[in-house]
């Protein structure tokens, strides 16, 4: 097999065997401690939410050269909008982050500031939120990570072993077309095997759901690169070895969990989110 990363002038060459090992050795780790806070749930999820989102945040008032001591106010807003949430005041928490984006935008120029607020916020919102959720809380969760590492995977290996078009070359040249049908076929069977592992009945409903998550698992990833782009970035950061910055690795996560929000809200409304994420 084949492994590949991108110069800067957009070729691939070969990952040697350490770069390699590096990369599913830090994978690996990330996903035992995701899968791990995930389980726990509770006060456990929202202290790991809040260090993802705290990092995350950071990365992107790097990434756009915003200053720190100004946008970290909102940062830790974010997180007291989680502890809220976890000791199960949500509209306090929602009514915080809303004032957080406020703020943001209120005390800066530019639009990058608010945007990474409302950015951070809804992945640890979202996450939460779902997690929480008095029904099929967990396995919502498990799901969405199941679409988006599968979308990933199935992205990474097709669009290396087939090839040809590439998706959008102007944001991310090498992403392909192949890589992005892999990654739904890929993303939308791990979602099944894992709902209905979970005991939750698949159905076409949830199939096109888990495409969705897909979907927009992608868009996110394409958001982030366009980012990056617009800023003369290749990395959002350094903190995760092999792969670059968290927002590198969690980019695909918020796009997915937002559309999940949004479909579980449309349909089985704020008490059964979860349930109306999955349930079909």
């Amino acid at each position: 097999m084949s492994v590949a990363r991108v110069t800067g002038g957009g070729g691939l060459v070969p990952l040697s065997t350490n770069e390699m090992l590096v990369r599913i050795a830090s994978a690996a780790i990330l996903a035992a401690l995701t899968l791990a806070a995930a389980w726990f749930g509770g006060w456990v999820a929202a202290v790991a939410v809040s260090v993802v989102v705290v990092v995350v945040h950071l990365e992107w008032i790097g990434l756009t050269g915003d200053r720190l001591a100004p946008a970290l106010v909102a940062t830790v807003m974010l997180v007291a909008s989680f502890a809220l949430l976890a000791a199960g005041h949500a509209w306090l928490a929602a009514g915080l982050t809303g004032l957080a984006v406020a703020v943001a935008a209120v005390s800066a120029r530019e639009l990058w500031r608010p945007a990474g607020v409302a950015y951070s916020a809804i992945l640890g919102l979202g996450v939460l939120l779902l997690r929480d959720a008095p029904e099929h809380g967990l396995a919502a969760i498990l799901v969405i990570f199941a679409v988006v590492w599968g979308t990933d995977s199935g992205a990474f290996f097709a669009g290396r072993t087939i090839g040809g078009p590439k998706l959008w070359p102007a944001v991310s040249p090498k992403k392909t077309w192949a890589g992005a049908i892999g990654g739904l076929a890929t993303g939308v069977i791990a979602g099944l095997v894992v709902a209905a592992l979970a005991r939750v009945p698949v159905a076409p409903g949830l199939a096109l759901v888990c495409a969705l998550l897909s979907v927009a698992g992608q868009a996110g990833d394409l958001f982030e690169s366009a980012i990056k782009r617009r800023f003369g970035a290749k990395d959002s950061g350094m903190i995760v070895p092999g792969h670059g910055g968290l927002m590198d690795r969690v980019d695909g996560l918020v796009f997915a969990v937002a559309a999940a929000v949004i479909v579980g809200l449309l349909h089985g409304g704020p008490s059964h989110l979860a349930a109306g994420l999955l349930r079909w």
